[in-house]
């Protein structure tokens, strides 16, 4: 990380596996072995005595599969997210979701508290509860005194649990350790909700059910009627839905998704542009150089070479 050597609590990932042929994101997945006790999260300062791995590209655009918090206690750090930079300064969180890109900043000191957390941790019914994979939320958040003060206490509990490895055996120590992030979690999720720049309704199980949808189809299925087919909803109902909720029409949505997953795809792997393409979605190469030239102003190998 620049100036500051990385965050700490021996955080980030060892290196994943990467697809032949730089086909595939390169993921630096959880390292279990680095926990405390093998548990499925971490917890600890960040300094400059830590690294994030000795091989994850700090500066360069790169994917984890966890979650991280990270709660600074100075600033300000500038950091990407989705390509998208974000601000943070003292008392500020940024929390980014398994399956992001992010990059860190070279002239940034990175201090205060991090955690992170490995996807099945936790229970359905937790995950469910807090939100974890509520992509649509922002990651940059903004407590106030009060959120702060009981963020802190609650990530001072978590991380004082999380070094006790003495007083209880190890399967109670985890669920206690469960239950303690649980309480931590909600607090976050709460924060995140009420930070977001969208109406109440943004939770509405309509938009929800579209939101999971195109999720699971963007890179095939472009098409707003086949997501209201599929989901039993009149086109009519899905465009009130998620214009209550984001702003945008759906195709707006799902546009935004695919843009966001071509951009991952042309900052982190080596794929020929017209791979990336059929991956999204557009067998034609030159449709997808319009495509995305009409999103984001920029041809894919321009955005690529800015990102190298």
């Amino acid at each position: 990380m620049g100036q500051t050597g990385g965050v700490g609590a021996d955080g980030g990932g060892a290196e994943g596996d990467e697809t032949a042929e730089g086909d595939g994101i390169r993921t630096f997945p959880f390292p279990a072995e680095l926990a405390v006790g093998g548990v499925g999260m971490q917890i600890g300062p960040m300094g400059t005595d830590r690294t994030w791995h000795a091989e994850a590209p700090l500066h360069r655009v790169h994917r984890i599969d966890f979650h991280v918090v990270m709660l600074f206690t100075g600033g300000p750090v500038r950091h990407m997210i989705d390509f998208a930079e974000y601000e943070a300064g003292a008392g500020d969180l940024l929390w980014i979701r398994p399956g992001q890109v992010h990059r860190f900043s070279r002239e940034s000191e990175y201090r205060g508290t991090v955690l992170t957390m490995q996807p099945g941790f936790l229970p359905r019914s937790t995950v469910e509860a807090t939100g974890l994979y509520r992509y649509d939320l922002p990651p940059l958040l903004h407590p106030g005194p009060a959120q702060l003060a009981a963020l802190q206490a609650a990530l001072d509990q978590l991380r004082r649990e999380y070094e006790d490895t003495a007083t209880l055996p190890l399967s109670l120590h985890t669920a206690v350790l469960r239950h303690t992030l649980t309480a931590c979690l909600l607090r976050l999720a709460h924060l995140a909700a009420s930070s977001a720049e969208t109406s109440p309704q943004h939770a509405d199980s309509t938009f929800t059910r579209f939101r999971d949808a195109v999720e699971q189809g963007f890179a095939v299925n472009h098409s707003v009627s086949a997501y209201a087919d599929a989901l039993g909803y009149s086109r009519r109902t899905l465009v009130r839905a998620v214009r209550a909720a984001t702003g945008e029409t759906p195709k707006g949505f799902i546009d935004k998704r695919v843009v966001l997953e071509a951009k991952r795809l042309l900052a982190h792997t080596d794929m020929p542009i017209g791979r990336v393409g059929a991956a999204v979605g557009f067998p034609d190469a030159a449709n997808f150089s319009k495509f995305f030239h009409l999103h984001t102003g920029q041809t894919p190998v321009a955005f690529r070479a800015d990102m190298r």
